[in-house]
């Protein structure tokens, strides 16, 4: 254990980030697009009334109004950041 942590200290390095927890959300998503249910989410997850769609695209205006700048790869995927289309 480190002085200052409770957490063992196993001497991996994690630098910027956590290359196990990395490793695991990855494994998870690869595991989940496999499983052939991804089309099933995407529906489920759409807006079920109009209202709904409204503050879906609110918050999602919101999230972009923090945004430092629009990302080229989203901008370029769908020509425009207005209009992107999952």
């Amino acid at each position: 254990m480190t002085k200052d942590s409770k957490v063992p200290n196993d001497n991996k390095v994690q630098g910027e980030g956590n290359y196990d927890a990395a490793k695991e959300y990855d494994d998870a998503q690869r595991k989940f697009v496999q499983s052939g249910k991804v089309d099933a989410a995407a529906r489920a997850a759409k807006p079920q009334s109009p209202a709904e769609a409204e503050e879906m695209k609110r918050a999602e205006e919101i999230g972009r109004s923090h945004a430092k700048e629009e990302d080229p790869a989203v901008k370029g995927a769908s020509g425009s950041s207005k209009t992107r289309k999952p």
